[in-house]
């Protein structure tokens, strides 16, 4: 029988990360330092969530997909990424906050002391600058990102199935 693999979750500076035991965690995802995360909150594979500089705190029923990384700045920001949330493949969240229900797409970069608002959708590849405050349900897309207007009614049901579905596709691994 193989032995399971395991996820890194690490110690940094003394704090070890409080990860409720309803999480899932990719066996490659690392999970390091100063970091919380609430119940059934998923990191994916080759995410790594790093709270070695700085505080993260992540909400209940967040998805951190594959290879995204979550960090932030020493004695300038923390992430906080709120209740349902999304963070999509390859995405960056840095120093910023996440609303509740957001999404962050797939390669999207958010920058130091931004604040992204409930339900609002930054569009893959986009990059939210540094301090740029995102209204809530408001659809971003570009680089440097501008908004495009509200989230359509059809991509708010969407939205709200994502941390559903997410918590679902953690009981396909063993």
């Amino acid at each position: 029988m193989n032995p399971k693999p395991s996820h890194h979750v690490i110690a940094c500076r003394g704090v070890i990360p409080q990860i409720h035991s309803s999480c899932w965690l990719a066996p490659n995802a690392s999970v390091i330092g100063q970091v919380t995360m609430a119940e059934e909150s998923s990191c994916w594979f080759n995410a790594v969530i790093r709270g070695d500089v700085s505080p993260i705190s992540i909400g209940k029923r967040v998805n951190i997909q594959d290879g995204a990384v979550i960090h932030g700045t020493l004695d300038k920001s923390q992430t906080t990424i709120d209740d349902d949330a999304s963070i999509g493949h390859n995405a960056i969240v840095h120093g910023a906050l996440v609303g509740s229900g957001a999404l962050i797409g797939m390669g999207a970069i958010v920058m130091d002391g931004a604040t992204i608002g409930r339900g609002a959708v930054v569009a893959a590849g986009a990059v939210i600058l540094e301090k740029t405050d995102v209204p809530p349900h408001t659809l971003w897309a570009g680089v440097p990102a501008t908004n495009r207007g509200m989230v359509s009614e059809a991509l708010k049901t969407s939205l709200a199935d994502a941390s559903k579905r997410y918590v679902d596709y953690t009981k396909w691994f063993d």
